[in-house]
Parts: C-alpha cells; sequence; structure tokens
C-alpha cells in the first residue's frame, strides 16, 4: 500500500516515500503487514490520501501523541503502562514513528473486536489532524504509472 503511495507521488518505488507522514505511514506499514488480504483491501483508498501528509513536527507529534492515546484507550486495563510509556514519550524529543506502528497492532491484536473498523478511524483521525496546513498541489499528480485500459465499441463498423 506504501508503495503505491510512493507511486502515486511520482516518487521512487518505496515503503517508505518521502511525501508521507511517518507516523501515518508506520501505522498503515505496520497494520497492512499484519492484517489478512480481505480486510487490506480497506486500506488501497489512503494510498493517494496519504500522499502530501508530510508535516511541520508540531503536526507529526500532534499525531504521534494521538496514537499513544489510542493505545492506552485499546488497552484499558493496563493504564498503569500506558501513563509509564506516555511518560517516556513526553521525556523523549520525538518518539520513533516505526515504534508507534508496531505497538498499534499489538494493541489491536490484544482487542480483538471491532479493531478493523477503529483502527480506519484512527488513520482517517491522523489524516485530519494538521490538514488544514497541508498545501493543495499545483499541479495534479500524474498518473504516468497507472494505466488505465480504454474501452473500444464493440463493433466499429457503422450500422
Amino acid at each position: 500500500m506504501m508503495e503505491l503511495a510512493s507511486m502515486l507521488a511520482g516518487e521512487p518505488f518505496s515503503d517508505h516515500p518521502a511525501s508521507v507522514c511517518p507516523v501515518i505511514g508506520s501505522c498503515l506499514r505496520a497494520y497492512n503487514d499484519w492484517i489478512d488480504d480481505d480486510r487490506r483491501q480497506d486500506l488501497y483508498r489512503y494510498a493517494a490520501q496519504v500522499v502530501g501528509t508530510r508535516a511541520s513536527q508540531d503536526v507529526q507529534r500532534a499525531r504521534a501523541e494521538r496514537v499513544t492515546a489510542w493505545i492506552g484507550d485499546t488497552t484499558r486495563r493496563r493504564w498503569t503502562r500506558f501513563v509509564l510509556v506516555r511518560g517516556m514519550f513526553a521525556l523523549m524529543l520525538w518518539p520513533q514513528p516505526d515504534d508507534l506502528g508496531s505497538r498499534m497492532v499489538q494493541a489491536v491484536a490484544r482487542r480483538r473486536r471491532g479493531s478493523h473498523r477503529e483502527v480506519l478511524e484512527l488513520v482517517d483521525e491522523l489524516l485530519s489532524i494538521g490538514n488544514q496546513q497541508r498545501p493543495l498541489p499545483s499541479t495534479p499528480p500524474t498518473m504516468s504509472a497507472i494505466v488505465v485500459p480504454s474501452r473500444a465499441p464493440a463493433s466499429t463498423s457503422p450500422g
């Protein structure tokens, strides 16, 4: 899914596109690797949405804090551990985004009910954080990497 995002952005083929927020990318990469093929289909719509989400450190930090809070929300029985982890993040200059994605998947694995919908809602929230600051592209993205088959008429002869 993130490789598709790199292609849509016109970047070299990579699962870490430069135009994608590291926090969002981490969550989507980890979740994409963990889920089955049926649920993975729901992630493809995000390939285009995540292009251009890389933002300021403040926006990335806000997204990281939201993921951290979500992880705590999904593991209500472990409030003490959550408080300690959140405190550790507060002491660090910047939490490692790849760790957030892995921890998010661990929280989903422990919950086991309604979690797919909740993960998609979390990704939607992450996309909305800082969305008002995202510049609109001056030109539409090129679609050279995507081949769309043309539909020719069944018959080319008149009448």
